[in-house]
């Protein structure tokens, strides 16, 4: 089954457009879904921070990463379910959202990013703060997670802006509309 196939059937069940059409249940979940952006995003920020001595430098590698994982993963599960719904319940909105794509895209990285570094920094933390300096491999992991998380936030939000060839057309004012607007306007002032 094509891509595009299953995305339209996925947005037309029962439960996708019940969802999406809810008027306090898709807002709910959504309003969850950037909730769990913020504090994931900010212990995401925080950790690579310290990755990069730039921050929290008084604590210890081990520390940040240890104390903040199951917070983190907690966020991340309710973060990823919410996103699943929002996503699932417009499928075919989002099937020719370049937004979209990139963002899956960059996700699809952060999996390798998380796979590459993970034996190195994620799970060797006593070693990096027995080091004097710290690693370049830290640094590098930190500096990757931060661009990489920081444009899968700006292609989520960018999603919404998205308007398809025929949307455009559909949802601004033609050149005589607007002219109309500003002869209002200019009549309104002129009393």
């Amino acid at each position: 089954m094509p891509v595009y196939d299953f995305m339209r059937w996925l947005a037309h069940r029962e439960w996708a457009m019940d969802f999406a059409g809810s008027s306090w249940v898709y807002p709910s979940v959504l309003a969850t879904h950037l909730c769990c952006i913020a504090a994931f995003g900010g212990m995401i920020l925080m950790t690579n921070l310290r990755l990069l001595g730039w921050a929290l430098t008084d604590f210890s590698i081990s520390d940040v990463i240890g104390k903040l994982r199951p917070w983190k993963r907690l966020g991340f599960v309710i973060m990823i379910t919410a996103g699943l719904l929002l996503g699932g319940s417009e499928a075919d909105k989002y099937y020719p959202n370049p937004y979209f794509w990139t963002k899956m895209t960059l996700l699809v990285l952060l999996l390798v990013h998380g796979l590459v570094f993970r034996p190195s920094v994620y799970q060797n933390t006593a070693e990096l703060d027995r080091a004097p300096v710290l690693p370049g491999r830290a640094k590098l992991a930190g500096a990757l997670s931060l661009v990489l998380w920081v444009s899968v936030v700006c292609m989520g939000r960018l999603i919404g802006y998205y308007e398809g060839p025929g949307e455009a057309r559909q949802n601004r004012p033609s050149g005589i509309e607007l002219n109309q607007l500003a002869s209002r306007r200019e009549h309104l002032r002129v009393k």
